[in-house]
């Protein structure tokens, strides 16, 4: 009965997000509708898991807005079997959602605090995850050398540019998703790789917690 409650409470969430021309994708809104959020938030929060909004996850982090997910998924343009490198695992969520997109497709996925690492982990396992997502612990704004090139890169701390490595470890024709600017201001930067350089375009306001690392700040 408590899973039910909480299967429509997702459903009602991602028809909202929806109506509000959030999200678009067929893929995106049914893989949206099927990852449990409330496997991926502190149990204290599970009441609060289908609102529309950050939370938080310890070590000063957060779980994204579903909104905001939803963008961000949508922008890596997924078609089934791209390799993803996700910056910042976070609580394991992005990772998940993107799993559920892809078909064939695996994802990266590099944190810096360990304990967030494993208890996504957790999270992902609790939810049924795991098989084509590969979680690292390390620094993120380095990139991930070991499974380089990727075809899509989403980074989901604020970083003062894209980091070169990350330029360098992307794909002809990838994609790279991340909120560039300040510390307190960004703007969502989707960057397609182009003869060797990133065109850019701004898709507007953002706000997430800063990337950390050698190129971060």
């Amino acid at each position: 009965m408590i899973e039910d409650n909480l299967k429509s409470k997702r459903e009602n969430m991602v028809n909202n997000l929806v109506k509000k021309g959030y999200i678009k994708s067929n893929k995106v809104i049914k893989a949206m509708k099927k990852v449990p959020r409330h496997f991926f938030v502190p149990t204290k929060l599970k009441k609060d898991a289908y609102g529309d909004r950050p939370l938080p996850i310890g070590e000063n982090q957060t779980i994204s807005a579903p909104h905001m997910v939803g963008i961000l998924v949508e922008r890596l343009e997924l078609s089934g079997g791209e390799k993803v490198l996700e910056i910042g695992t976070g609580s394991g969520y992005n990772a998940a959602v993107i799993s559920e997109v892809l078909d064939n497709g695996k994802v990266i996925s590099i944190e810096r605090f360990e304990d967030l690492s494993k208890n996504a982990r957790k999270n992902l396992e609790k939810a049924g995850y795991g098989e084509n997502i590969k979680l690292v612990v390390g620094d993120g704004s380095k990139g991930y050398k070991e499974f380089a090139p990727y075809d899509r890169v989403l980074i989901t701390a604020a970083s003062p540019e894209i980091p070169k490595p990350i330029e360098n470890q992307t794909v002809r024709n990838g994609i790279i998703v991340a909120p560039i600017g300040t510390q307190t201001s960004q703007r969502l930067v989707i960057g397609k790789k182009e003869d060797g350089k990133i065109k850019k375009t701004d898709e507007g306001g953002c706000a997430f917690v800063p990337l950390k690392g050698k190129y971060g700040f």
